[in-house]
């Protein structure tokens, strides 16, 4: 019983570190080569705060505690949607969220705002 238990939390943890299927990957360097896209929608998951204090222009925040009410109602299921966060595991989470709600094509940037110069 203690093994199936074990191996239960094991299953579920990797569950979430994983990537998603169906969800692309980019760097910040291919992203400087995309932000002119009219044709991408480009959100930032951080708080507010994280938001004011800095962020890309062109990327409108919708932070991830808000993702799944919000996204229906302001973004375009069709259309790309490229995600930024502060280190990229927030953006991964909203990334998830977003496939689960039907989204067709959700692009994660690796690294985050962290990473980007």
């Amino acid at each position: 019983m203690e093994y199936l238990i074990i191996a239960l939390i094991l299953f579920f943890l990797f569950k979430r570190i994983l990537p998603t299927k169906g969800v692309n990957h980019i760097s910040t360097i291919q992203l400087k080569e995309l932000l002119n896209d009219k044709n991408k929608q480009y959100i930032d998951v951080r708080t507010p705060g994280e938001y004011k204090g800095n962020h890309i222009k062109g990327f409108k925040n919708i932070p991830l505690n808000q993702i799944t009410q919000k996204a229906e109602k302001e973004l375009n299921k069709v259309k790309e949607v490229i995600v930024i966060c502060q280190s990229g595991m927030r953006s991964q989470q909203a990334s998830k969220a977003l496939k689960k709600l039907g989204f067709t094509s959700v692009t994660n940037v690796k690294g985050g705002m962290s990473a980007w110069s």
